[in-house]
């Protein structure tokens, strides 16, 4: 048994890498948003800065909490067999839950997700320990419930206090700065960096680096006993410093970014994530001690009375997590994909919108209009005339393609760490998470960034982020509540189950989220042809990128539907229902792609001249709607094969098989030929693949001729023949669309 559970401890390391991994992925949103999202310096830059402030904060920190030794449970109640059920509840729900919000692309909280596992876990061990115990044991006994109700308050903490400062700080802010910040920056800047340099030196010392483990003796009683002294000192040198390096031409809000970026990402590692090794640690101490006993005891009977002492982490541990996390950063791409969310609900600018409405924020924006309106009654004209000159958005100063400006990123670091210090200070513990995000959404706010077209996507987004920080805290409780009890009761084999299932989820939750970026990916491609088709003033340059988008876009169609049909064909006679329910889901994807295509048409005609648009428009709409036919077409074929099959009906007959398997090499060779035309804008054979839709079409009349004189000679299955000629009918359609969808493209293509 003992030899089991060392395999366990083992499995509970590899857990913890992939729980540091999709944990820094989520919590990236952190400290890389506001960098990221002013464009403070180049992507590279932004996360060298970050991996290092990671690795620094990893290496440092005391590398686990104590929570995960005795925090939410009392460990001396409870037998070995029984802390390792709940450790490995906690691990295999902490990595699935994280990694289903990573590939949504919602930021949530680790810490809460990790806490509340925790305590669904010991409940459902205590539960058990109670009914056996008659009456000896109470949940007093077995439970610390004084931590959860702290982490409960501090979700409501950090949701309205940093949302309300962010929001009034930033509406100060850019009441000194205007959007011109340039212009207005000679008179404030050096005091304003100053502030901002001390702010996040207080924060590192006071947060950042309180548990690192050379925090000690000496040392920490200079910094702690002379704070006041340390902190006026700091403020005095870095508002000298911040004003000379303004005269030397240096953009010292950039500064402050990038030191914010630090110096968030070192307390990020050094106090939250690196706690994801405490589960692993935990255990690994357990096993220790257990070892130690020499064979006294058994992993029934031993009481882990040990795990109430301080915990001690070797300085590899935490060199390791940090190596893991700066990779997992610097790798993942479902980190970039949740800062994405939080960029996407804080930028300056309008635009696609990823979250819909929702009544409750409909609600919340029609209140406030209201009230604003009520307040602004009030206010005498010529201040509310000098506050929004003060709010000209027609002045903004953006670095290229940046989501907002440097003086609401410097907002947003800044305050997000004086919060977390202060939560500190104060024993609260407010999550980073929920800070970071929530100042990021109070500033836009107050920048006016929620305009009357965007104000109601937005809230309805904030508000679905700040809803599944509760759904984490409900998920995780009631998973790892229900993971232990099952591993409790169903021993060794309940332990390998769940672990099969975790493996099964996460590898779903990866397809799903290749499915997604795949999406994105499509839509990213549409969004850049628009921007061309914008920034192009010259109407022949317009011209020849609408040629060129169109050729791209063409081809791309009969390329799919090449692979589509014969993987149709094949997939129905091959009775292969999941290749079939492959080919339905790319026709799925590729119809919502050519929604979104129209909006580059109607963008492109705007952009040429009026007799040219009216021609050339004419004949785009029609490539696109031929393509459009092309792709249903591909859908009613697959449709009743993948019905056909799911159902068990009988297969196609042999000689059905050969007929129409000739033929679809044909189709194949045909459709790819009509792709390389495009392609290659060179139609002067356009005749002969004309020449050769046309024999298609006899090919095809004849196999639906030989088909209806088997029906009618009542040889084989009814049902089988109405698939096959439906077959033979959207193969006839796919031809014929295609045939004039290379007229059509070569009447726009061509002058």
């Amino acid at each position: 048994m003992e030899t089991f559970y060392l395999f366990l401890i083992i499995f509970l390391f590899v857990l913890a890498v992939f729980d540091l991994s999709v944990g820094v992925s989520n919590d990236a949103v952190n400290f890389l948003n506001s960098a990221i999202g002013a464009k403070a310096a180049s992507f590279k830059v932004i996360m060298v800065i970050a991996a290092v402030g990671i690795f620094i904060g990893a290496s440092l920190s005391n590398g686990m909490m104590d929570i995960a030794r005795h925090g939410i449970y009392q460990p001396q109640h409870f037998f070995f067999s029984e802390i390792m059920c709940i450790l490995l509840a906690v691990m295999l729900t902490d990595v699935v839950l994280l990694d289903i919000f990573n590939s949504l692309g919602m930021p949530t909280s680790t810490t809460v997700s990790l806490v509340f596992e925790l305590l669904g876990g010991t409940v459902a061990l205590s539960l058990v320990k109670i009914a056996n115990s008659d009456g000896a044991l109470q949940f007093s006994d077995l439970l610390n419930t004084d931590k959860a109700f702290t982490v409960i308050l501090g979700i409501f903490l950090s949701v309205a206090i940093a949302f309300f400062f962010g929001a009034i700080v930033q509406y100060i802010s850019r009441l000194i700065f205007t959007f011109n910040y340039k212009k207005h920056a000679k008179y404030f800047v050096g005091l304003f960096a100053g502030l901002a340099a001390t702010s996040i030196l207080y924060f590192m010392l006071i947060k950042g680096l309180k548990q690192s483990a050379f925090m000690e003796g000496e040392l920490k009683e200079v910094i702690y006993g002379h704070t006041n002294e340390i902190v006026w000192g700091a403020f005095i040198f870095f508002t000298i410093l911040m004003q000379v390096l303004y005269w030397l031409k240096v953009n010292v809000f950039k500064v402050i970014i990038l030191m914010g970026t630090f110096a968030l990402a070192l307390a990020f590692a050094g106090n939250d994530l690196v706690n994801f090794i405490g589960v692993p640690l935990a255990g690994y101490s357990s096993y220790m001690d257990l070892m130690a006993q020499g064979g006294t005891t058994t992993t029934d009977t031993f009481l882990m009375n040990s795990l109430l002492e301080p915990a001690k982490t070797p300085w590899y541990f935490l060199v390791g997590s940090g190596l893991v996390m700066v990779i997992a950063l610097a790798t993942s791409k479902k980190a970039h994909n949740v800062v994405k969310t939080s960029l996407d609900l804080a930028r300056q600018s309008e635009g696609n919108e990823t979250f819909g409405t929702s009544p409750v924020a409909r609600v919340l924006v029609r209140t406030c209009n209201n009230a604003g309106s009520v307040i602004l009654s009030v206010v005498p004209p010529r201040v509310k005339d000098w506050i929004d000159s003060r709010f000209n958005h027609s002045e903004i100063i953006l670095e290229e393609k940046a989501s907002f400006d440097l003086v609401r990123a410097s907002v947003n670091v800044v305050l997000a760490g004086l919060l977390i210090a202060a939560g500190t200070s104060l024993k609260l513990p407010l999550s980073t998470t929920y800070v970071a995000f929530m100042v990021a959404m109070g500033s836009s706010l107050a920048d006016r960034a929620w305009g009357r077209e965007s104000a109601v996507y937005r809230i309805t987004g904030v508000l679905s982020v700040i809803g599944g920080w509760f759904i984490t805290a409900i998920a995780a409780f009631t998973i790892c509540f229900f993971v232990a009890l099952l591993i409790h009761v169903g021993g060794i084999a309940a332990m390998v189950a769940m672990v099969g299932l975790a493996v099964y989820i996460l590898i779903r939750n990866q397809l799903f989220y290749k499915k997604k970026m795949k999406k994105e990916a499509m839509q990213e491609a549409v969004n850049t042809t628009v921007h061309k088709l914008r920034e192009t003033t010259d109407k022949r340059e317009a011209l020849s990128l609408f040629r060129e988008h169109s050729r791209e876009e063409l081809c791309n169609v009969l390329n799919f539907t090449s692979e589509a049909f014969y993987r149709s064909v094949h997939g129905f006679m091959d009775e292969n229902l999941r290749e079939l329910r492959k080919v339905m889901a790319g026709v799925e994807e590729k119809r919502s792609y050519l929604k979104q295509i129209k909006r580059v048409g109607t963008l492109g005609v705007t952009q040429l001249e009026r007799d040219i648009a009216i021609d050339k428009g004419l004949y785009y709409y029609q490539g696109n709607d031929f393509a459009s036919e092309i792709i249903f077409s591909i859908r009613r074929l697959t449709e009743p094969e993948k019905e056909h099959v799911d159902n068990h009906f009988s297969p196609l007959s042999e000689i059905q098989k050969t007929d129409f398997g000739y033929v679809t090499d044909n189709i194949v060779t045909f459709l790819n030929q009509s792709a390389e035309m495009i392609e290659s804008n060179d139609y002067h054979r356009l005749n002969d693949l004309i020449a050769t839709s046309a024999e298609l079409m006899n090919q095809l009349v004849a196999l639906k001729k030989s088909e209806l004189k088997r029906i009618q000679g009542q040889t084989g299955s009814t049902k089988v023949s109405m698939v096959y000629l439906n077959m033979v009918q959207e193969a006839q359609n796919i031809v014929s669309f295609t045939t004039n969808l290379l007229k059509v493209s070569r009447k726009f293509q061509k002058e």
